[in-house]
């Protein structure tokens, strides 16, 4: 798998942000098939930091449903992976820094 295809998104809420100042913590959602040395690879090579630990977790698909005009409307939302990536004291990763 290409580096560029391992990383989608980096999440940004208020749980990600108590982890980062806490414990230089943060979360991306990465592509399913990734695996741990894969992610690590990617956000070394991205980001210009040390990667002390990589954490994964496979986050389940929830069942939606809703009621509309023309019945009720029921569907699945998918499955994805999040990575928790803590980064090496003293080094930090920009996520605001191109917008």
């Amino acid at each position: 798998m290409k580096l560029s295809e391992v990383l989608i998104k980096p999440i940004v809420t208020e749980k990600s942000n108590k982890l980062t100042d806490a414990r230089r913590t943060y979360a991306f959602r990465v592509n399913r098939k990734a695996n741990k040395l894969e992610i690590k690879k990617a956000i070394q090579d991205f980001y210009g930091v040390n990667v002390i630990d990589v954490n994964t977790i496979v986050v389940p698909g929830k069942a939606k449903n809703r009621f509309t005009k023309a019945g009720f409307i029921s569907g699945v939302k998918p499955a994805y992976k999040k990575a928790y990536i803590t980064v090496a004291e003293g080094e930090a990763i920009d996520l605001y820094g191109n917008i």
